[in-house]
């Protein structure tokens, strides 16, 4: 197995980015367009970030905001530091560290620590994040490798040099509970810290972190609570802190923290694997190769400057948020099971880990987004992945859909890691153990599979309704009362669909397989989103137990039967047979009408529900038949190539492009929830032109042509994978009005149809499109 690119550890850039205006440099590369303020005045704890590495565990930047999973981490227009995180993770937060320069006693520094900052000072990069702590006069730069933070402090002359270590209170989605800090060298501190359960990760989590300075510990004094013990060795207990002390002299301070799940062994061993020097700013310009190596898998030519900055912006999106959790070693620490396991992933002939292992937000929406982009562009990640996420099935008898530091979440709903793996051995990514997966899939597409289980249903497999679907073809809405006060998302018509289409990949697995029985079965149980159409509403709707519709029904009130949407959204949630949805809505062309009057009314309001996520709750704007801020309609422009009006999908997947994924401020960038990549990835795919409806699970995948917003586009192809060196798509004569395509050659030869193959991608070639302002529905 191909070793992993981010095993390098080092990382750094060298541009200026600053709010309103980033110094374009000279070189132009992908890593000095990057913005990564985007939409940060909306961020939650995992949204934001500077000093990591693609994947990293590590992702170091300042909090402003430390309560809550949501409106937490860094945000932008929030004035103070409140302290500098180690781990922003889904459902999991790590060591908060403080550098002080103060000469008033614990007692006091402990309830009154955060300082203002100013953006005007401040340099943002990824791998790298610079501010000025304006109350103490300190300023601090920040930098990481794969699993270790790397912090240089610049104090006044002549002040005391102080570092507080956080151990407790809220930190992002975590309660805190028991935590150690002890001295264990002349220049070093090591302990844990615990997250205690959330309602989505049901069992404590500690981070183990080792943090090493360049100069000898002069002092150390600790708080637990509210008492205070002055001149000590170390503290261990809830609510703990440690102001650390160091020797002063006139040097700036350096710090290393290293992080592990598994013990503070590990974290030092993570230290030593990854950064045994003291050279911050060779692993500050380390970074700008490790990110550049990552982004100029893409490279673009036109376009304008905000055009290409936002793109590669959201290309760094993809490439983060889903961390690593194992160590350099490949210990990882299973916490499927009651009680923690240590354990060890495989290792090739040179002792290091054939694949890392990962915690991640959910894979709900995936299919459209990280399932299309990484294999493409990255199938050593989406190899990693899949991998990783057969490692929890190997300890805990399922696939997760979005699992926390070991833990099962068992977030959103249905199985919707199916669609990635498959669509990854679909595209020749089969470096895994299939008939492991195929079995994975096939008990998590059962009553007592993942299939099963509600949002966060941790205990029992009723609120997924699947004995439902099982026996009548549907879920009903509501569920019965006996069933219905387990889990979240308990949106019958909406898991419907959902399930429904993942029958259908898993389907094509067994087909794949040569599975025949198998693929029959999942084949017929696909067909099960028919039973939730009405045809007298012409919408997807709710029906109750005993087979009737919900009365009365409307079909723009959000929830009602579907998971974060409404039934208008939903039902053109059938990306695996359009033809079936049209023949249920009375054939091609009314589908084709009805939905071209669905974007104009989408429209008028930007294509989304607002411009944050946090705008869903806002009644009016919720009651909108696309919503290109959320994942269940994020597909809806390529439904018209897939109905035989490809141009219509040229003309909206621009608008939608325009409208809802161009801006480049800390007020907006994705107009929604990014949940860590996806939409990064979609605006991605869309600026390219290339979609995959199915989520690529056919043999031989298959990509929809939208309008590639730039001039030239070059995929850079992994050989270790694919038989071609790059894949480059050129248009001729575009342009904001010249959104359509008139005709298209591939490799020389006439196109005669509005998509390409994986394999004629993946084989290497060049695509050219010429631009009309004119659809050319011949093209199709």
């Amino acid at each position: 197995m191909k070793k992993n690119l981010w095993l390098t550890c080092f990382l750094a850039m060298s541009c200026v980015l600053t709010p309103l205006s980033l110094s374009y440099a000279s070189s132009k590369q992908p890593v000095d367009l990057v913005y990564p303020y985007l939409d940060s005045a909306n961020s939650r704890w995992f949204f934001f970030d500077s000093a990591s590495l693609p994947f990293g565990m590590v992702n170091l930047n300042p909090d402003t905001e430390i309560g809550g999973a949501w409106g937490s981490g860094y945000r932008y227009h929030s004035n103070d530091i409140k302290g500098i995180s180690h781990v922003h993770a889904w459902q999991l937060s790590g060591l908060s560290v403080m550098p002080l320069s103060s000469t008033r006693p614990v007692a006091e520094i402990k309830n009154d620590y955060y300082s203002p900052f100013s953006h005007d000072s401040e340099i943002v990069k990824p791998g790298y994040h610079k501010f000025s702590l304006d109350r103490y006069k300190i300023d601090v730069e920040l930098t990481a490798t794969t699993r270790v933070g790397f912090h240089r402090y610049h104090y006044s002359p002549n002040t005391p040099q102080q570092v507080l270590f956080n151990l407790g209170g809220k930190l992002g989605p975590s309660e805190l509970g028991h935590a150690e800090a002890n001295q264990v060298a002349s220049n070093a501190v090591a302990g844990y810290i615990t997250n205690l359960p959330t309602y989505r990760r049901t069992r404590p989590t500690k981070v183990y972190y080792y943090a090493e300075f360049d100069k000898d510990i002069a002092r150390l004094d600790s708080y637990r609570g509210e008492h205070v013990f002055p001149a000590v060795s170390g503290i261990n207990g809830l609510n703990a802190g440690l102001l650390i002390e160091l020797s002063h002299d006139a040097k700036p301070l350096l710090m290393k923290v290293g992080i592990s799940y598994v013990s503070v062994e590990n974290a030092k061993a993570n230290i030593d694997a990854e950064l045994s020097t003291w050279h911050f700013d060779k692993t500050r310009e380390a970074a700008l190769t490790e990110w550049n190596t990552w982004l100029e898998k893409i490279t673009v030519k036109g376009g304008s400057e905000q055009q290409q900055r936002r793109f590669y912006t959201d290309l760094w999106h993809a490439l983060q948020g889903r961390r690593i959790i194992s160590d350099a070693n490949g210990q990882y620490v299973d916490q499927t099971g009651i009680d923690p396991v240590i354990k060890q992933l495989p290792l090739n002939e040179k002792g290091v880990p054939l694949f890392n292992h990962h915690n991640s937000d959910s894979f709900w929406g995936a299919q459209w987004t990280i399932a299309t982009l990484w294999p493409l562009v990255y199938p050593s990640v989406a190899s990693d992945f899949t991998n990783s996420l057969l490692t929890y099935y190997k300890d805990g008898s399922m696939i997760p859909r979005g699992p926390s530091g070991g833990n099962y979440t068992y977030v959103m709903t249905g199985a919707s890691s199916t669609p990635f793996i498959v669509s990854n051995y679909m595209k020749g990514i089969r470096d895994f153990d299939v008939e492991t997966a195929y079995n994975g899939l096939m008990h998590n597409h059962s009553d007592k599979g993942i299939m099963a289980k509600a949002g966060y249903e941790h205990y029992t497999n009723t609120g997924g309704g699947m004995r439902h679907y099982l026996d009548k073809g549907y879920i009903p809405f509501p569920l019965p009362p006996e069933e219905s006060s387990y889990g979240n998302h308990r949106r019958g018509p909406g898991q419907t669909l959902e399930n429904a289409y993942q029958d259908f990949t898993l389907a094509q697995f067994a087909n794949a397989l040569g599975k025949e029985h198998d693929y029959q079965y999942f084949l017929k149980r696909s067909q099960n989103y028919r039973n939730v159409f009405d045809p007298e509403s012409g919408f997807m709707r709710p029906r109750n137990l005993d087979g009737t519709w919900q009365t009365p029904f409307d079909p723009y009130q959000y929830e009602n039967g579907f998971v974060e949407s409404n039934p208008a959204q939903g039902t053109w949630f059938v990306p695996h047979d359009i033809k079936g949805l049209a023949e249920l809505m009375g054939g091609e062309a009314v589908l084709i009408e009805r939905l071209d009057r669905d974007f104009l009314v989408a429209e008028k309001q930007g294509f989304t529900s607002g411009t944050a996520h946090a705008d869903e709750t806002i009644e009016s704007l919720r009651r909108s038949p696309i919503n290109y801020g959320n994942q269940p309609s994020m597909q809806t422009a390529f439904i018209f190539s897939a109905a035989g009006a490809p141009w219509k999908t040229q003309k909206w997947s621009r608008r939608v492009v325009d409208a809802v994924y161009s801006h480049l401020s800390p007020e907006r960038g994705y107009n929604g929830d990014e949940d860590q990549g996806l939409m990064g990835s979609l605006a991605v795919l869309m600026k390219i032109g290339l979609f995959q409806l199915t989520g690529g699970v056919e043999q031989d995948p298959v990509y929809y042509i939208g309008s590639p917003i730039f001039d030239e586009i070059t995929l850079s192809l992994d050989n270790e994978y694919y038989t071609g060196r790059q894949f480059t798509i050129k248009t001729l004569d575009n342009g904001p009005d010249n959104v359509f395509v008139e005709s298209a050659t591939l490799n020389g030869e006439p196109l005669n149809r509005a998509y390409l193959l994986h394999s004629e991608i993946t084989n290497g070639g060049e695509l050219v499109l010429q631009m009309s302002s004119t659809p050319n529905p011949s093209w199709r």
